[in-house]
C-alpha cells in the first residue's frame, strides 16, 4: 500500500519516490526535489530523504505548533557530522522533516555485517559522533535517541574510513519528545536509554553521551552492555541497577568507557571532552585487534548505590523510595523490584512491550519504568525455597545492626524530649535560585530567565538573557513580571540594561497583567544581551521561586502567542513566518514585484508587509527588528535561470518565458522561503 503512494507530491517542492523504512514515529521516503542542483548544498542527484510523521501527530495542535517553532533551530543546525535538515513540511495531515539523503548505510548495518570492530575504527566512529553531538549541544539541541541505526555513513564502510559519520534524526526527538515528556511518556531505545531517563523520565546532553558510550561498547563487543533475556522494560531496568560487564580491553580504554556509562550524569564527560579522549585512545591503541563477539553473561552485577524509579501515571504506581502504605523501602532494594512480594500490586498490569530492545519506542508509562513484576532469578528462588542471591549474611548482619541502632535512637529521643508540646522553632527563609529557558522562536530569539532570591534584602533579581541566531534582533520585547502570590498586585520593578515602561494594550494590542515593554535591546547575530529586573518579594522556599519563574515565562508566552492580537507589536517574539508573495503572472524583461508578508499567530497580515521589492523609501521597523533591515533580505532564482537577481539580492527581474517559476528568499532567521508558482510570459 505504501509503495502505491509513490509519485505523490509532498508540499510544493518534493515528490515521494520510494519507501526506505518505517519506525516508531513514521516512515522514511526517498523523495525527488523540484529544481534540485540549483542551490548551494543540494545533492546533484536531486534526491533527499523525508521522514513523514504518523498522521495522528498532525491532529495534535500543540505538536504542530512546536513543529513550526523548531523549524529555525533545525534548519540552522549545521555541522559536517550532522544530517542536514532541509525543510519541515506542514501540509494537511502530513508533517515531514526533509533531510539530505545519506547513501552509505548505517552503523547498525555495519555491525550486522561485520560484528565487533578494531579499537581504532570503533573509537574513531565514536569520536565523530561526539563531534556532532558537541555542535548540537552548543545550540541547546539534544538528540535523545542516539543508536547505530541513527548514525549514517556518507560512503560505504571500509577499515580506516574517517569523516563519513552523519548523525540523523535530531528533528524527531526535538519535535515529538516534548509532547511525551508532558504526558509521562518516553521516547528512546531501551538498550541505549540513560539511567536518568529511566529513573526520572528526563534526559539531556549527558544522556546523549551515555547512549554514545553504549554504542561504543557495542562497536567493541558486538552487543550492548545490558542486552539479554527479558522485555525491553527488563533491559531498561538494568541501566539503573546493573554495572556493564567488563570487556577484555586495556585499563585506560575501559576506564574511559566506564566514565561514559556512569550512572550519574554529572560524572560523565561532555561530548566535546569525550571526543578528545576517545580520539586520543584511537591513536594509542591503533594496533589493537577486534575482540571476539561477546555473549550475554549469566547475570548482571548490581550497582552499590540504591536505584530510584520514575513516578508512574497510575494511581497505584510506586513512589521512589517508598512502599505503598508509607513504610520506607530498604536502601538496597529498589521499590517495585525485589519487594514485589510485599508491595501493593499496581492498579494496572505492566504492558507487554515485547523484546525489541534495539527499536525506538514511543510509549506512555502506566507504572514505573524498570519495575518488572518479578525478576526471573527471584521467581525461581521463591519456587525452590532457596535464599535470594541478594540476601547475604552480610546483608542480614547489617540489617540487624541497623535495627539495634534505630531502636537505641528512638529510646534516646523519648528520654531526652521534655514532656508537653514542644514550641515550634520558626525557620528562617533561605536564599534560592531558579532557572528557565524558552525554546528558540522562529525569529531565532532565545530567552533564558534566572531568578535569585535574597531573603535578607527581601528582593528577587530576575536576569533575562536574550540571544539571537543568524540575524540581529531588536526590541521592543514583552516581559511579564507577576506578583508572588495569587491576588497580589503587580510589583514595582527596577530595570537595568533596557528602557522599560508598562505595556499599554491600547497601543500594542497585547493584553497581559503586569507586562512590561523593553526598548533599547539590540541583540547581535550569534550574540546575547542581559537585562536585569529587581523587585521586592518573599518566597517560602526554592520550589516557590521555581513556580513563580515558570509562571512569569508562561504568562509572557501566552501573551505573545495570542491569536486574537492584531498589529505589529513585539515582532521578535510574535512573528511565526514570512510569506513570499508575487503576481501569478509577470512579463519578461521587467522587474518582479515581491511582497514579504508577516505571519502572526492569527494568520498572515497583508496590510502591514515586512518589505516590498523593488523598494521605495526606508524598510519597515518590523524588518529592522527581526532581520536588521534590508541587509537581512536576500532573493534567489528558483526558476533555472529565468530570473535575475541584483548583486545586493534585493531586486528580481524576469528574464525569459517560463510556464512555472518560484522565487526563493531568506529573511533574517527565516530561510528556505519560497513563493507560490507564477508564470513568465512575453509582452502582448
Amino acid at each position: 500500500m505504501a509503495q502505491s503512494r509513490s509519485g505523490e507530491a509532498l508540499g510544493a517542492s518534493y515528490r515521494l519516490v520510494e519507501l526506505i523504512g518505517t519506525g516508531a514515529v513514521g516512515e522514511v521516503w526517498r523523495v525527488s526535489v523540484a529544481g534540485a542542483g540549483e542551490t548551494e548544498g543540494e545533492a546533484a542527484s536531486g534526491e533527499a530523504a523525508a521522514k513523514l510523521l504518523k498522521p495522528e501527530h498532525a491532529d495534535d495542535s500543540a505538536l504542530v505548533e512546536r513543529f513550526v517553532r523548531e523549524r529555525s533551530v533545525l534548519l540552522s543546525l549545521r555541522h559536517p557530522g550532522i544530517v542536514r535538515v532541509r525543510d519541515l513540511v506542514v501540509e494537511g495531515d502530513r508533517l515531514a522533516i526533509v533531510m539530505d539523503l545519506v547513501p552509505g548505510g548505517s552503523v547498525g548495518d555495519l555491525l550486522a555485517r561485520s560484528g565487533p570492530l578494531p579499537a581504532r575504527d570503533a573509537l574513531t566512529l565514536a569520536a565523530e559522533v561526539f563531534d556532532a553531538l558537541s555542535a548540537a549541544h552548543a545550540r541547546q539541541v539534544t538528540h535523545r535517541d542516539v543508536k547505530p541505526d541513527n548514525v549514517l555513513l556518507a560512503e560505504p564502510w571500509r577499515p580506516g574510513l574517517t569523516g563519513a559519520v552523519r548523525v540523523g534524526d535530531f528533528g524527531i526527538a526535538s519535535v515529538v519528545d516534548e509532547k511525551l515528556r508532558q504526558t509521562t511518556g518516553l521516547l528512546g531505545t531501551p538498550q541505549y536509554m540513560s539511567p536518568e531517563l529511566i529513573s526520572q523520565g528526563r534526559s539531556g546532553a549527558a544522556g546523549d553521551v551515555y547512549a554514545t558510550g553504549v554504542m561504543l561498547y557495542e562497536l567493541l563487543a558486538g552487543r550492548t552492555p545490558f542486552a539479554g533475556p527479558g522485555t525491553d522494560f527488563t533491559v531498561a531496568y538494568r541501566h539503573v541497577t546493573s554495572t556493564p560487564p567488563r570487556l577484555d580491553l586495556p585499563d585506560d580504554l575501559w576506564a574511559a568507557l566506564e566514565s561514559l556509562l556512569s550512572k550519574d550524569p554529572a560524572v560523565r564527560p561532555s561530548a566535546a571532552d569525550a571526543a578528545s579522549t576517545v580520539r586520543s585512545l584511537a591513536g594509542a591503541h591503533a594496533g589493537l585487534a577486534a575482540l571476539p563477539a561477546a555473549v550475554a553473561p549469566d547475570g548482571f552485577a548490581d550497582v552499590e548505590r540504591p536505584a530510584t524509579i520514575v513516578r508512574g501515571a497510575a494511581a497505584g504506581a510506586v513512589t521512589p523510595g517508598t512502599i505503598p502504605g508509607g513504610a520506607s523501602s530498604a536502601p538496597q532494594t529498589p521499590a517495585g523490584a525485589d519487594d514485589a512480594a510485599t508491595a501493593t500490586p499496581p492498579a494496572e498490569p505492566l504492558p507487554d512491550l515485547g523484546s525489541a530492545g534495539s527499536a525506538t519506542i514511543v510509549r506512555p508509562l502506566r507504572r514505573p519504568v524498570g519495575a518488572p513484576a518479578s525478576r526471573p532469578d527471584t521467581a525461581e528462588e521463591a519456587r525452590s525455597g532457596r535464599r535470594p542471591a541478594w540476601l547475604t549474611n552480610r546483608t542480614i548482619a547489617l540489617a540487624a545492626v541497623g535495627v539495634v541502632l534505630v531502636a537505641a535512637l528512638v529510646v534516646g529521643l523519648v528520654w531526652l524530649l521534655p514532656s508537653g508540646e514542644p514550641e515550634a522553632t520558626p525557620t528562617a527563609p533561605h536564599a534560592a535560585t531558579a532557572s528557565q529557558r524558552d525554546p528558540a522562536l522562529p525569529t531565532g530569539l532565545s530567552i533564558t530567565r534566572d531568578a535569585s532570591y535574597d531573603p535578607a534584602e527581601g528582593t528577587v533579581a530576575l536576569t533575562l538573557d536574550y540571544a539571537a541566531q543568524s540575524a540581529p534582533l531588536t526590541g521592543p520585547l514583552l516581559e511579564v513580571v507577576p506578583g508572588v502570590a495569587d491576588g497580589d498586585g503587580c510589583p514595582p520593578v527596577t530595570w537595568t540594561g533596557a528602557t522599560a515602561t508598562r505595556n499599554q494594550p491600547s497601543v500594542t494590542g497585547v493584553t497581559a497583567d503586569c507586562a512590561w515593554t523593553l526598548t533599547g535591546v539590540d541583540v547581535p547575530a550569534g550574540g546575547q544581551v542581559e537585562i536585569t529586573a529587581t523587585l521586592p518579594a518573599t518566597f517560602a522556599d526554592g520550589a516557590a521561586l521555581d513556580a513563580w519563574l515558570d509562571g512569569a515565562a508562561a504568562a509572557t508566552t501566552e501573551a505573545t502567542t495570542d491569536e486574537t492580537v492584531t498589529g505589529t507589536s513585539y515582532p521578535a517574539q510574535r512573528l511565526l513566518g514570512v510569506q513570499v508573495v508575487t503576481p501569478s503572472r509577470t512579463v519578461s524583461q521587467t522587474p518582479l514585484t515581491v511582497t514579504l508578508v508577516p505571519v502572526w499567530a492569527g494568520g498572515p497580515d497583508e496590510l502591514n508587509p515586512l518589505y516590498s521589492s523593488p523598494s521605495t523609501g526606508s524598510p519597515s521597523q518590523m524588518l529592522v527588528d527581526v532581520a536588521g533591515g534590508e541587509a537581512g533580505v536576500r532573493f534567489a532564482d528558483g526558476c533555472a535561470g529565468a530570473l535575475a537577481v541584483s548583486s545586493d539580492g534585493l531586486v528580481v527581474t524576469a528574464l525569459s518565458v517560463a510556464p512555472s517559476c518560484v522565487l526563493r528568499a531568506t529573511v533574517g532567521n527565516f530561510t528556505n522561503l519560497e513563493s507560490s508558482p507564477f508564470s513568465i510570459t512575453t509582452r502582448e
